[in-house]
């Protein structure tokens, strides 16, 4: 006889249980899901066949559950995918290297190699504040130009080895005078003054226009100074420049410097300029505690001698303070020191550390940037910027500009060999101030750096009773040598400056970049999102079988 099958009749015998139980019948199969499931939409969606409306009822119930569970998961991922970051502060408070200061005397030198033509620029600077304000604006100008063309036979940088090459050939350009221009629905009180720009072919010109004569001024006066020093040599000898001639005295932590301390270099607008600590390898620049006495302390000569008058405008002392390996770029950076004041600055040092990768664009050394650097220094945004606007002037633009290196070979812009590099070169630069060249596309942030917070507070140096004996000090232990007549205290303070800058706390704060939903937060938030979907499930079936009972 055949066995007899579970559920089926006759026999009166329960079927013994085997390890695999099979069903006469689909229905019976079914009748089993229906008793013993715990999903409870399904279960009243596919075992309520005799009420129509419950079964509708329960598939749109499912469906809109089954649409609420993915589009949580659809959240979810959206949210992964677009690679959020949380910021995260943490508190560092081992001792640290002193960060690397740069100061500038703001007082550029004259080459003798171009004096003539920047002596013909000062008298075209003259005819243009006549033009612009009257004749009485200019005299101050012309008295100093006669000062310095006497002073300058003595004082001039002067190049014997290049003494047989001539910068006759070049003429300060008339093509780019300053005008003055009126708006007629302004009035005569409101105008911009500027200069006109054309291209190659005389066509597509514009105006560099400034509601203000003396930015316009400044900017035509800088324009055409980049034309005269393009004449001098690539490889032109710099002015020795003697350490003692911008500071009278150096400490740090209560040590003097030494000769190794610093590094020297001629800025075209800032002047002579000094790093200090450049590196940051020496043990002589470690921080070990913080406060004004463990600082740098510099006494400085912030004499203006009125080289180039209408190219450095600021009296004082540029100061820069900036990481190790870094190259200052003082026209975006820095602050400037008074003279006659003392100005103590306060330090605190941040690290930023940036995730990179999918969470964001940024280089560790600048090893996998498009950008080749010009300069020799570490990787900055800065620098990368600067070097693909140089390479962008030098493809485009068939020259460099002056204030930034030149690539390997490749020559410095100059009107009389390139005529519209004035209009090739505003515009590229506008292109860059608004975003629209894509050097910054092809330059990122750097993976970790260091920006330091500064505060500073003056106070007015030497007072008047102690004046006296500080210059005599000075003058017998460094030479100090005070170029003002005037025995008023605010004349004799004009050409000596104090400044001393110290870490307020030697605890950094970090800022690190985390993700803010990792893989395996998703992979949890998405188990949780199926375990409260079966739960629920389960509870409401529960709940059905003890308000109805268990059918047997």
């Amino acid at each position: 006889m055949e066995p007899e099958l579970p559920g089926g009749e006759g026999g009166g015998e329960a079927a013994e249980e085997g390890l695999i139980e099979f069903y006469g019948s689909f229905k019976e199969m079914f009748e089993f899901f229906c008793k013993n499931s715990t999903i409870h939409g399904t279960v009243r969606l596919v075992c309520s066949g005799r009420n129509r409306m419950k079964t509708a009822f329960w598939t749109l119930l499912l469906l809109a559950s089954l649409a609420m569970l993915y589009w949580q998961f659809a959240l979810m991922f959206s949210q992964f995918w677009a690679y959020p970051v949380v910021l995260t502060m943490s508190m560092d408070s081992e001792p640290k290297m002193f960060p690397a200061v740069t100061i500038c005397n703001l007082d550029p030198s004259r080459f003798e190699l171009v004096s003539e033509q920047l002596e013909q620029l000062e008298l075209m600077a003259e005819e243009s504040l006549t033009f612009l304000y009257g004749p009485k604006a200019s005299a101050r100008l012309a008295r100093l130009r006669d000062r310095n063309r006497d002073r300058d036979r003595d004082g001039a940088i002067r190049v014997q080895a290049w003494a047989n090459l001539s910068s006759a050939g070049f003429r300060l350009s008339h093509n780019f005078s300053l005008v003055r221009m009126w708006d007629p629905g302004a009035g005569r009180k409101h105008s911009r003054v500027g200069f006109r720009l054309c291209n190659s072919t005389g066509g597509n010109c514009f105006y560099t226009s400034h509601p203000s004569g003396m930015d316009a001024l400044l900017e035509w006066f800088h324009f055409h100074y980049m034309n005269v020093m393009a004449q001098l040599p690539p490889g032109l000898p710099r002015h020795p420049q003697h350490f003692q001639d911008l500071v009278y005295s150096c400490q740090y932590d209560g040590e003097p410097c030494r000769p190794s301390d610093h590094v020297h270099f001629h800025h075209p607008v800032f002047g002579s300029c000094y790093t200090f600590n450049s590196k940051g390898t020496d043990p002589f620049w470690a921080a070990t505690k913080p406060g004004i006495p463990y600082g740098l302390s510099l006494i400085l000569r912030a004499e203006q001698k009125e080289h180039l008058p209408l190219l450095s405008t600021v009296a004082g002392v540029k100061v820069m303070i900036h990481s190790h390996n870094q190259t200052p770029f003082l026209e975006h950076e820095g602050f400037h020191i008074r003279p006659g004041i003392a100005t103590t600055i306060g330090i605190r040092q941040d690290q930023v550390n940036r995730l990179g990768g999918n969470y964001g664009r940024c280089t560790t050394d600048g090893a996998d940037v498009a950008v080749e650097l010009l300069y020799n220094n570490s990787y900055t945004l800065q620098a990368c910027l600067h070097s693909c606007f140089q390479r962008a002037m030098v493809q485009r633009c068939g020259c460099g500009y002056f204030y930034y290196p030149l690539p390997a070979g490749a020559r410095y812009c100059d009107y009389s060999r390139q005529p519209a590099w004035g209009h090739c070169f505003y515009q590229l630069y506008s292109r860059l101030r608004n975003h629209r060249l894509d050097c910054f596309q092809h330059c990122p942030k750097p993976c970790r750096e260091s920006l330091y917070k500064v505060s500073a507070g003056t106070a007015k140096w030497p007072s008047a009773k102690s004046q006296d004996w500080v210059r005599q000090a000075l003058r017998h232990q460094n030479g100090y040598n005070s170029s003002s007549s005037s025995s008023s205290s605010s004349s004799s303070r004009r050409d000596i400056a104090k400044v001393t800058i110290f870490y307020r706390q030697l605890s950094s704060q970090a800022v690190h970049e985390a993700p803010l939903l990792s893989e395996n937060l998703l992979l949890g938030a998405c188990d949780w999102l199926w375990f409260c979907f079966f739960l629920l499930g389960n509870t409401s079936h529960r709940s059905h079988m003890l308000k109805y009972g268990w059918e047997e």
